[in-house]
């Protein structure tokens, strides 16, 4: 029996239910389809965006990155993320600026939103209260309150279904409060072969996880719907499995970091690729995909492949994102850690406030 089989050391390992928050992405996600802001839209009042900047850090910027990446081809307007102190200089009154901490007090957020109400953007919030929600409060600025007592990037169905109906309200989006309803029973289902009690000859997550241990994953992804995808599994596996990973984008790494596979084979054994892949990657994207996994095996790079799955853009995005927290789990039990805390963010935090 695979040890990421055995309950009671899941149980001993994980006392905080980082396991519960992984596989209740579909609940939280029917949840976050229920949240509103208050007050309420007015779709008028954000006619004639020119641009639109989501301010936030870790789990709160993923969310913006990937309401960016879902509605790249359709919104009629540039969208970036800001995780910067300094909101982009272009910014102004033809502006739309989101302000998204889940905690409410990430600094860096609250610097760049401050100076967006300074400059007269348009503004909305996403937090569970804190510095934000207070100051959203004072200056009557349309809020989506978000559930307390998750981990920020065990919330990521808070920080994105919300983001996305709010674009919905003042026309910036079509997906509606039924696709993310659709979205959560399609998780339920997908997910299922992942959950703990799927034994590892059967479980996908368990399988990758046991590749990646004692091993530095290296992650790459396509440049559209799956780009802040390998970013969001990076961040998880450092968090959860307390293990450093990487990411990058095809086709911009074989530019450069692909010279870096011509390596010596004391290094070979240390690392591990994934390569994500989605069924509407660009064809070019897709040959050098297939042309990069065959230059690696013959480097004996050990590369998995995963790929998206699911009947929309929706479905395929999540599919990932659901399996990588869960790779990112297994990872965390093979190493033997608790996935919740992160001390060294909590020490640097500290830091900073004594400054």
């Amino acid at each position: 029996m695979s040890k990421l089989d055995d309950v009671n050391n899941i149980k001993a390992l994980d006392p905080d239910n980082m396991l519960g928050a992984i596989a209740g992405l579909p609940d939280q996600i029917q949840q976050a389809a229920q949240i509103t802001a208050e007050p309420e839209l007015n779709p008028a009042d954000f006619k004639g965006l020119k641009n639109i900047i989501h301010c936030g850090m870790g789990g709160s910027a993923i969310g913006g990155d990937m309401v960016r990446s879902l509605l790249q081809d359709s919104l009629p307007c540039p969208m970036q993320v800001c995780r910067n102190y300094n909101l982009p200089e272009f910014a102004g009154p033809d502006t739309l600026v989101i302000g998204s901490s889940y905690s409410g007090n990430t600094e860096e957020t609250l610097s760049a939103f401050g100076q967006a109400a300074e400059k007269g953007c348009h503004l909305l919030v996403l937090t569970t209260g804190g510095k934000i929600g207070e100051f959203a409060k004072e200056h009557k600025i349309p809020t989506a309150i978000l559930p307390k007592g998750y981990q920020p990037r065990a919330a990521l169905g808070f920080s994105f279904v919300p983001l996305m109906l709010l674009f919905e309200k003042i026309g910036l989006s079509e997906y509606k409060k039924n696709d993310f309803l659709a979205l959560a029973d399609f998780l339920s289902r997908n997910g299922v072969v992942f959950n703990d009690d799927a034994d590892a000859e059967d479980n996908p997550a368990k399988q990758i996880a046991q590749r990646l241990y004692g091993r530095i994953p290296i992650i790459y992804s396509g440049p559209e719907l799956t780009d802040m995808i390998g970013v969001r599994i990076k961040g998880q596996i450092c968090e959860n499995a307390k293990m450093l990973a990487f990411a990058n984008q095809f086709p911009e790494f074989n530019h450069n970091e692909l010279v870096g596979w011509k390596l010596k084979d004391v290094f070979r054994d240390s690392l591990r690729v994934m390569i994500i892949r989605d069924c509407e990657d660009h064809p070019r994207v897709t040959a050098r995909m297939d042309i990069v996994t065959g230059l690696l095996e013959k480097q004996k790079v050990d590369v998995i492949t995963i790929t998206s799955e699911g009947k929309n853009r929706l479905e395929r995005m999540f599919s990932l994102v659901q399996l990588g927290d869960f790779i990112s789990y297994y990872l965390a039990l093979l190493n033997k850690v608790d996935p919740t805390p992160v001390e060294p963010i909590e020490n640097l935090k500290e830091a900073l406030a004594r400054l």
